[in-house]
C-alpha cells in the first residue's frame, strides 16, 4: 500500500511536474509539498487536500485513504492526566500525543455553583483533530 508521501510524489512525477510546479498549480507553499512528500505531514487540512487533489487530478478519497487515521490512535488516561497537569503548571511546549505537533494550550477560569474558582486545562492540536476534553 502506498503512503500519502509516495502517492503524491508518484502522481506528480507521472504528470511531469516538479514539486515547485505542483505547489504553483495547487496554489500552496512549496514547503507544504515538501513536508507531504517527506512524510512529515500525514493528515491534510481540508483546503490543502482539495487543492492537492485538483492539481494531481485525483479524487479527495484517494488522498483521504492514505492519510494517517488519528482517530485510531488511543491515548491513555495517564497521558491525558499528564497533559492536564503540565498545562496547570503553565507549560506551553507540549506535543500532541497523536501526531507530535505542538498543542495550543490555555487555562480556562470557571466558577462552580458555589462561586469557587475552578481552573480547567484546555488544549487542541495545531495539526490534527486531537482535543483535550472535559
Amino acid at each position: 500500500m502506498d503512503t500519502l508521501a509516495s502517492f503524491v510524489q508518484k502522481t506528480r512525477d507521472n504528470l511531469g511536474m516538479s514539486a515547485r510546479g505542483l505547489a504553483k498549480k495547487a496554489n500552496i507553499d512549496l514547503s507544504i509539498i515538501e513536508d507531504i512528500e517527506s512524510g512529515k505531514d500525514l493528515f491534510l487540512p481540508v483546503t490543502i487536500r482539495q487543492k492537492l487533489a485538483k492539481a494531481l487530478r485525483c479524487s479527495l478519497e484517494d488522498l483521504i485513504a492514505l492519510e494517517r487515521g488519528y482517530q485510531d490512535i488511543v491515548v491513555s488516561d495517564d497521558v491525558i492526566m499528564s497533559i492536564r497537569q503540565r498545562i496547570l503548571n503553565h507549560e506551553t511546549d507540549i506535543a500532541c500525543p497523536k501526531c507530535g505537533q505542538p498543542l495550543v494550550v490555555r487555562i480556562a477560569k470557571m466558577y462552580d455553583l458555589e462561586d469557587n474558582l475552578v481552573l480547567q486545562p484546555k488544549a487542541h492540536c495545531s495539526k490534527c483533530v486531537f482535543q483535550l476534553r472535559d
